[in-house]
């Protein structure tokens, strides 16, 4: 299980980038551009990391994509007061309930 520590870092340097990204659209400037390639970059960085640590490729990616997607709606909801429906909630809370599931042996 060595591989969760680079599979946080991916997912950190993915959020760093999508909220860089985000300011980027609504403000445009190419430090902004910039500063979410290089997230990108990192991100995927420790996606090799990862896999070279021994996760599983559809496991890794789940739970990279599930975990990226919960903590982009909470940021999205708190950082930019983004408005969610009932059913983009349920959705969320499908995604808590799949990562739990992911994780147990």
């Amino acid at each position: 299980m060595l591989w969760i520590v680079p599979i946080s870092f991916l997912i950190l340097f993915e959020l760093v980038a999508d909220i860089i990204a985000k300011e980027y659209s609504l403000k445009g400037g190419w430090v902004l551009w910039t500063g979410a390639i290089l997230g990108y970059i990192l991100a995927n960085i420790f996606w090799l990391s990862a896999m070279k640590e021994g996760v599983e490729l559809a496991r890794g990616a789940v739970i990279f994509s599930v975990s990226s997607a919960i903590i982009a709606v909470l940021i999205g909801i708190f950082i930019f007061h983004e408005e969610t429906s009932r059913l983009q909630i349920v959705g969320f809370a499908l995604g808590v309930v799949s990562l739990l599931l992911i994780f147990w042996e």
